[in-house]
């Protein structure tokens, strides 16, 4: 899964927020994305956690968006 990977490849989460961040990844991805698109949803998800967003449906709203907008 993109997001474990991602995740590990940013740094350490404990098992909580695994489960919040695999949660969010699965309400944005589609099942017609390849795999760059999914690695930039996971990338988008972890780096909005990382800025503070702590909420799921706030990440949900954010993700959904580049990062920087």
């Amino acid at each position: 899964m993109p997001i474990r990977r991602k995740a590990t490849e940013a740094g350490i989460f404990d098992p909580a927020e695994m489960a919040l961040l695999g949660r969010v990844f699965e309400q944005l991805k589609l099942e017609n994305q390849s795999p760059d698109e999914r690695d930039a949803i996971a990338s988008r998800i972890i780096g909005n956690y990382m800025a503070g967003v702590v909420d799921e449906d706030e990440l949900v709203s954010l993700s959904r968006r580049p990062l920087g907008r």
